[in-house]
């Protein structure tokens, strides 16, 4: 499968509905206990793009992107209103938002990570599609220049530095960032007629592993 390094237009996604997902096998004991186990080690993510959509120009646009993307065939980067930032939503990125590694004097390549947390727990969600010139860095939170210091791969989410971080020391980051997804349908079913009356296609969209 391709991948198309272009975002599904960010003003027909706003409003669209979706979130992650897990899967969990749960098996019930004979005394009623319960076995829990899941094969994923991350999650991934489900939209419904049809409810982003307003007016007939909308479905212009979409189909026009469903054509290019050849339905299912090619993934394509899409912004989740919900969580676009390694800060709070209400926040703009900064340097130190996220630790990303520990400097080792040798490695140079780090890769981009947003951390979330709940109580003790935690969970660490790979970030593999940051948006060009949203990405800061910062090393024993002392910023570092993009271009000079350090180069970001935005099709793989990696950092790479000039110069190695020295041993012990926290290297950080701040971004945005977009999932990689897919049309997870091959036809998408429209009516002028019933839009105009208040309802929308099913457009559903699935996140892929990179």
């Amino acid at each position: 499968m391709a991948f198309h390094e272009i975002r599904f237009p960010a003003n027909l996604s706003f409003g669209s509905v979706g979130g992650p997902e897990r899967r969990t096998d749960v098996v019930t004991l004979a005394s009623g206990h319960e076995e829990r186990n899941t094969p994923w080690a991350h999650s991934r993510r489900r939209y419904e793009a049809g409810a982003g959509l307003r007016t007939l120009d909308d479905i212009e646009a979409l189909i026009a992107f469903f054509e290019a993307r050849r339905g299912r065939m090619h993934g394509f980067r899409w912004k989740d209103w919900t969580d676009y930032k390694s800060c709070a939503p209400s926040r703009k990125p900064s340097a130190i938002d996220q630790v990303i590694g520990t400097g080792d004097g040798v490695q140079k390549v780090f890769a981009l990570a947003k951390t979330y947390r709940s109580g003790s727990e935690t969970y660490v969600r790979p970030i593999t599609k940051p948006v060009v010139g949203t990405v800061l860095v910062a090393v024993a939170r002392d910023p570092k220049v993009e271009g000079a210091e350090f180069t970001v791969d935005h099709t793989r989410g990696e950092i790479t530095f000039s110069v190695p971080p020295d041993l012990g020391v926290t290297v950080y980051a701040g971004f945005e960032f977009d999932v990689p997804v897919r049309f997870d349908t091959d036809s998408i079913l429209t009516s002028i007629a019933s839009f105009q009356a208040g309802e929308v296609p099913d457009v559903p969209v699935l996140e892929v592993r990179i």
